[in-house]
């Protein structure tokens, strides 16, 4: 399906226009067909000669009505641009084209209506309305002039309008947002909301998140409706309607957005640049912004003339490259539109941070600079660039510059820095106690400030070095003795004569060597501890299935405990260490084999 939006000065003819094109009736308040005002936005749909289904979205032309015509135009990617015949260009009409020119719309048809009431004035008007919209996306609109009532025109509408969706880009199907225009209650279904679908897809019994004034709150699609018939399934461009479960209906209100869980940033600052309207300190301090179908009063803190900084009331689900809709909320016109460059902005504490700023947003290119943005913060979650607008997918390989690491991308320079202390750390470490085991991963991730224990592994790697028992140590260090050298020699020697003698607790304590040597000494390859307290040679497992093999199979722990001439205090932890290896096999509680 594809949407489009009217727009044009009050009482020019739209909602008839769009009647004439349906055969449904889009005023949907009986004040509105009682006084031929269209005040809320309406809806209608039909189908073009090509087969293309096409659903309209009319919006009030009146004045005091802009903040409504905003909401129905902001989400709509075409436009029907209606100026009457017979009045010709007028206040609203630049409103609306102000409107236009602001959200970026550069798809549409300009409507000449009302051709009956003043035959031969179409050129005249035509060349007024194309003056008036040289500055927008609408230049070059197809024109074509009509009578609703007489029904000429028409045809050649849907033409020109079928040729506009035709050369239409198809919409990325990614993550969902659909901003809310509608809310009310259908009894026996419960809450349903309607909006303009133009990204992601909408299913059935899909979890999303509603965003609004009253923050985060799961809800659940209990059905879907388009055109006033149930789908499964919905994609944009599409107009929806949504039953939803887990929030009444009195919560939901126009400018709320339905979400993919976790997938759009919810801000409440945001770095812009002017795309149309006067220069940003010429305007109000205090406005309200439009964005989708939200209208949420702001601040606006100028950094130059093209760039500035808005402080939102209440945040809302917006990204790199969405246009907003600035307005003065004494007058009822709207003063300009604006790109959004950044939505996670820094802030500004430091003396000098405002010009840098405005250097920095005057540099920046409107799709987004990835390398700038990792660079100021060093390293940041690849979902999050993803979830800012800047990357397609969070799994998108990064540019020269920046690493991936743990699913962060990582400034080259940050990266090669944590690395360089890290390494000075573990070799100071080494150097200043030959005996510790290492630096703890706890310790390093301490140490380096990392944002997450995800990068340490990818810092350890990148630094050269090794990992052992959750410390990192280089991997040329084995861990010297020190003074303890002659007591781990003595036991070697006494090892070596008996193999599978292990040491009593006083004869280690008299040697001096307890867990702390004893450790050392194992990373060493001096010894090999088989338990609480026991050590024997490295060798001993190997000699060990010398003698086992030449058994009987399978065999008892006491006849193993007999050919290794031992105790069953040194037989027992050595056999569940061979099982452990692999090298043994238990079969049941008394015996074991030899592993083929």
């Amino acid at each position: 399906m594809h949407v489009v939006a009217t727009a044009g000065h009050v009482d020019h003819g739209k909602s008839t226009l769009v009647r004439a094109l349906t055969g449904m009736e889009p005023d949907r308040w009986e004040e509105e067909r009682r006084r031929g005002l269209t005040i809320d936005l309406g809806y209608a749909w039909t189908t073009l000669p090509s087969g293309r289904d096409v659903a309209f979205v009319d919006v009030p032309g009146h004045e005091r009505f802009l903040g409504n015509m905003l909401a129905g135009l902001g989400p709509a990617p075409v436009v029907c641009f209606v100026v009457a015949v017979d009045e010709g260009w007028q206040a609203q009409s630049g409103d609306h084209r102000d409107a236009v020119a602001a959200l970026g719309i550069e798809r549409g048809v300009v409507v000449l209506t009302r051709a009956d009431r003043a035959p031969g004035r179409a050129e005249e008007v035509l060349a007024q309305v194309r003056a008036e919209l040289a500055g927008t996306g609408l230049r070059d609109a197809p024109a074509v002039t009509v009578s609703a009532l007489e029904g000429t025109g028409l045809d050649e509408l849907r033409a020109a309008l079928d040729d506009v969706l035709a050369q239409a880009p198809a919409p990325a199907d990614g993550r969902l947002r659909l901003w809310v225009d509608r809310s009310f209650t259908i009894t026996g279904s419960g809450t349903v909301v309607t909006g303009t679908l133009a990204a992601g897809t909408l299913r059935q019994d899909d979890r999303l998140e509603l965003l609004g004034a009253g923050g985060a709150r799961p809800v659940a699609v209990r059905g879907l409706h388009s055109r006033n018939r149930p789908a499964a399934s919905l994609e944009p461009y599409a107009r929806v309607a949504v039953n939803l479960r887990g929030v009444p209906a009195d919560d939901v209100h126009r400018g709320d957005a339905l979400v993919t869980p976790g997938a759009w940033p919810v801000t409440g600052v945001l770095d812009v640049r002017r795309t149309t309207g006067s220069a940003f300190p010429l305007l109000a301090e205090q406005l309200v912004v439009h964005a989708g179908t939200a209208a949420v009063p702001a601040r606006l803190s100028p950094f130059d003339d093209d760039h500035a900084r808005l402080a939102l009331d209440r945040p809302l689900p917006l990204v790199l490259g969405d246009r907003v809709v600035l307005r003065d909320p004494g007058s009822r016109s709207v003063l300009g539109g604006a790109l959004v460059l950044d939505a996670d902005p820094p802030a500004l504490r430091r003396r000098g941070d405002r010009a840098r700023r405005a250097a920095r947003l005057t540099d920046l290119d409107a799709s987004g600079d990835v390398l700038a943005e990792v660079a100021r913060r060093g390293a940041v979650p690849a979902e999050r660039l993803h979830r800012l607008g800047l990357l397609p997918a969070a799994d998108a390989a990064p540019p020269a510059g920046v690493r991936a690491a743990g699913g962060w991308w990582v400034h080259a320079p940050v990266l090669d820095a944590w690395q360089e202390r890290l390494r000075t750390a573990v070799e100071e470490l080494h150097a200043r106690d030959p005996l510790a085991a290492g630096l703890s991963r706890g310790a390093a991730r301490d140490l380096l400030a990392l944002p997450d224990a995800a990068l340490v592994d990818p810092v350890v790697r990148g630094a050269g070095l090794a990992q052992e028992g959750g410390h990192i140590r280089s991997p040329q260090h084995r861990g010297g003795l020190g003074a303890h050298e002659p007591a781990v020699r003595r036991l070697e020697h006494r090892l070596a004569a008996e193999p599978f003698r292990a040491p009593e607790a006083e004869d280690l304590t008299a040697l001096r060597l307890g867990a702390r040597e004893l450790a050392a000494a194992e990373r060493a390859g001096r010894l090999l501890r088989i338990g609480e307290g026991l050590v024997l040679l490295p060798t001993a497992p190997a000699l060990a299935m010398r003698e086992l093999a030449r058994l009987p199979q399978p065999f008892t722990t006491s006849q193993a405990r007999q050919a290794l001439g031992t105790t069953r205090r040194v037989a027992i932890p050595l056999l569940e260490h061979l099982d452990a290896r692999g090298w043994t096999r238990r079969l049941d509680a008394g015996h074991r084999t030899v592993a083929r």
